[in-house]
């Protein structure tokens, strides 16, 4: 049977844990007396969760790299008499929850949960969504210290029934653990490390676990899955695209070929041309290179994506050849063809799906509208 384009950038995240030596099925939990398995919760796309739901409507999460399991219990559910080892219990819906992970605020925004979160691990000017920085700036939300220094006494005093990370947060484990001693749970989020980047948007669906918004999280990423269905339809645009940002000490980062940058890329009919980068002996998602090498690497393509996420927005070409003059022999450039995303596209990490779309319309009509792009910008 002869694939599509979209069902083969569909197989691909299930391709590569098979190759990867990752294929076994998920064992469900042993059952006990309390409670009984009852089936495993859909996932389509994700790959750094699992979600098993039992007979009496709790649902266990497991987040394997984490080595992490949360028991979320239904609303009004008795307490259990014992606890399987190894296991947090939640109850639903988890409230006054400590958001450090900033990517993950605006799944709770598409939940309309922004009321469960009591405390922020990033101040108002640090946001981007115009939501978040809203409730901090009246006060709804409030700053909690960063991930590395919290401020312990207000999370104890807010009654914190969840505090959300990302895997900074292993820089220093002495703070998860007396957050942990504190009886608050630490969940890392990991929705970052997914390759693909439905399956990223995919972890809406823990979220709607802990907040009992299942049904409302899952016609949410049904909209997001079907936004992108017309891009995945065309055929590939022939179109080679690198995504970048320079540091101030004068390298070129770039997305391994296994990140979900490039697998964006592919999805909207390009090639990423740095596809050939994989893992350097860590598990970022980044690659620093030197300027020689990305020349080299990126010096024919088609289109330039600055990633103004990282190192900020840049308002003219010509910003990046005072630093990098070679970039002035480079196609993309000489073509026009250099574009930068808004700072706020790490943030907005459910609405994927329109960068998607973007880089379509920008591989495929060179210089689309202004008022037609949601994420990109093009830069004379």
């Amino acid at each position: 049977m002869k694939l599509t384009r979209a069902q083969f950038l569909k197989a691909l995240p299930a391709a590569a844990l098979v190759l990867a030596g990752c294929a076994a099925a998920p064992t469900a939990p042993a059952d006990t007396d309390e409670l009984v398995f009852d089936h495993a919760y859909p996932l389509d796309y994700a790959t750094q969760f699992t979600a098993d739901c039992y007979a009496d409507g709790s649902t266990l999460l497991t987040i394997p790299d984490a080595q992490a399991k949360f028991l979320v219990r239904p609303e009004g559910a008795a307490t259990l008499r014992t606890v399987p080892e190894g296991v947090t219990v939640l109850q639903q819906p988890v409230q006054n929850i400590y958001l450090v992970s900033t990517s993950a605020m605006d799944l709770f925004l598409h939940l309309d949960a922004l009321d469960s979160i009591a405390l922020s691990g990033t101040r108002a000017e640090g946001w981007y969504l115009d939501e978040a920085k809203q409730a901090m700036q009246s006060g709804r939300i409030a700053y909690a210290g960063k991930y590395s220094a919290p401020d312990y006494e207000r999370i104890l005093t807010a009654d914190c029934g969840l505090a959300v990370e990302n895997t900074m947060i292993y820089h220093t484990p002495e703070v998860k653990e007396q957050l942990e001693r504190f009886g608050v749970p630490v969940l890392v989020e990991r929705s970052s490390y997914e390759s693909d980047p439905l399956a990223r948007m995919e972890w809406i669906k823990l979220y709607g676990i802990l907040l009992g918004r299942e049904e409302q999280a899952e016609q949410v990423f049904s909209a997001q899955e079907t936004a992108v269905q017309p891009v995945l339809s065309q055929k590939h645009t022939g179109k080679s695209c690198a995504f970048f940002s320079l540091t101030t000490n004068n390298l070129a980062t770039v997305r391994k070929g296994s990140d979900y940058v490039a697998r964006m890329i592919e999805m909207a009919g390009g090639s990423y041309v740095f596809a050939d980068l994989t893992d350097n002996g860590n598990s970022l998602a980044t690659m620093n290179l030197p300027l020689e090498d990305f020349y080299a690497g990126a010096k024919d393509a088609d289109v330039l994506i600055y990633n103004s996420a990282i190192e900020g927005m840049i308002a003219s070409v010509s910003q990046l050849t005072e630093r990098f003059p070679l970039l002035n022999e480079f196609k993309a450039v000489q073509n026009g063809q250099v574009w930068c995303t808004t700072q706020s596209l790490f943030q907005q990490s459910m609405e994927l799906a329109d960068l998607i779309v973007d880089m379509n319309r920008v591989f495929t009509k060179g210089t689309p509208a202004a008022n037609t792009l949601k994420f990109l910008t093009h830069v004379d």
